[in-house]
């Protein structure tokens, strides 16, 4: 079967989390620094539970790669859980509000939320992020960045201009922020509002930006709902534990603008000032659609922003009701973060990569990596005529 296709496994508290990717093409370089790079940016940020000094992720390869190449068959990793705990943990005697907790039990007809919050927990995020990072490489190949950054914590904003004024030093700006934010005069006030939250025994959730530097135009599809990239990347964000909404370019300010004020008017490249983009004769004056026309990119840069909720196991805890004698309690404490914003931004990236990933191999294909880039230099040829 063609297509780019993934897929985990693995519990919290299991002796490991594994991943499979299928689809890549043969020849690819790999590195396993990086994965392991990106596997760290998830485990920091301010605000993290105790899990993240037990934990050392380090993923191992078990098929699919060769001499630091890829071979074209499945991939197959592992991340190995140092918490390996699940047959001592007990079983919580009350749900969870705002976790899988009651549902889980409720589709599954039991009163054992650990049989379900094993499986619910974003720890399963980890191997996400390594199976993001194989995908990533493939489109960095291809002159494709990928690069997210958090613009609110906790009620605290980050200036909206703080993308573009990071400029080339937007990573080290981001790696210098315990919160993987780009404005430095937003770490202070959200460290405070963190350390309120953990002093009220409360959560805190915020939004983070993903941005897409270099996409050709044309990704996704027109013709089949399915296939159109916008849903398909907001249902990815969307699958990552506690994010409650996605928006692209104005997002919801553009139900509250007129027409005037939302299109992107289309102007030939380096006309009146417009700089050139890497491909085609033409971009848009402006980048209010964030990117996606039409389920398809547009070669401007793609920007997504994605709301998390605060994360629900709080030490005070929250109303819920005790499982066997039905009487009102306050629901059982596990270990958790105060947020983790920054380490989902992280998750962002990944899926992102996934989803654009094979979104691109659906259009330029290819058994080899040299197939897939002689498809695209042939399309090159083809956008210099359009």
């Amino acid at each position: 079967m063609k297509g780019l296709r993934w897929t985990t496994a693995g519990e919290s508290h299991g002796p490991r989390l594994v991943g499979i990717l299928e689809g890549m093409p043969a020849g690819m370089p790999l590195s396993v620094e990086r994965i392991d790079n990106e596997l760290a940016r998830r485990q920091a940020g301010y605000g993290r539970s105790a899990r993240q000094k037990i934990e050392s992720d380090r993923v191992e390869f078990y098929a699919g790669t060769r001499a630091g190449f890829t071979l074209g068959s499945p991939i197959a990793l592992a991340l190995i859980n140092r918490d390996a705990t699940i047959e001592m943990l007990p079983v919580p005697g009350d749900p969870r509000p705002g976790h899988a907790d009651l549902a889980g039990c409720q589709k599954l007809g039991v009163r054992d939320p650990r049989a379900v919050l094993e499986r619910a927990s974003a720890r399963e995020t980890a191997m996400r992020v390594a199976l993001g990072s194989v995908a990533r490489q493939l489109l960095e190949g291809f002159g494709i960045e990928i690069f997210a950054h958090v613009v609110e914590l906790g009620g605290v904003r980050a200036r909206p201009d703080a993308f573009d004024g990071a400029g080339s030093l937007r990573s080290e700006h981001r790696a210098s922020s315990a919160f993987a934010c780009l404005d430095p005069d937003a770490d202070a006030p959200m460290r405070a509002a963190v350390d309120d939250a953990m002093a009220e025994q409360d959560t805190l959730g915020g939004i983070f930006e993903v941005v897409v530097l270099g996409l050709p135009p044309g990704i996704g599809s027109y013709a089949s709902a399915p296939q159109r990239l916008t849903g398909r990347l907001a249902g990815a964000l969307l699958s990552i534990p506690a994010m409650k909404g996605v928006e692209f370019g104005l997002g919801f300010d553009a139900a509250r603008r007129p027409g005037s004020q939302v299109h992107d008017p289309i102007v030939l490249a380096g006309a009146d000032g417009a700089p050139p983009l890497a491909y085609g004769r033409f971009r848009r004056a402006t980048n209010h659609a964030g990117g996606l026309e039409g389920g398809m990119t547009t070669g401007e840069p793609l920007v997504a922003r994605v709301a998390m909720k605060p994360i629900p196991t709080l030490r005070r805890g929250v109303a819920s009701v005790d499982f066997e004698s039905g009487e009102a309690v306050r629901a059982t404490y596990q270990r958790s973060d105060v947020t983790s914003v920054p380490a989902a931004s992280v998750v962002g990236e990944a899926v992102v990569a996934l989803e654009l990933a094979a979104a691109f191999l659906e259009k330029f294909g290819g058994d080899h990596i040299d197939d897939t880039r002689a498809a695209f230099d042939a399309w090159r040829l083809r956008m210099d005529a359009v």
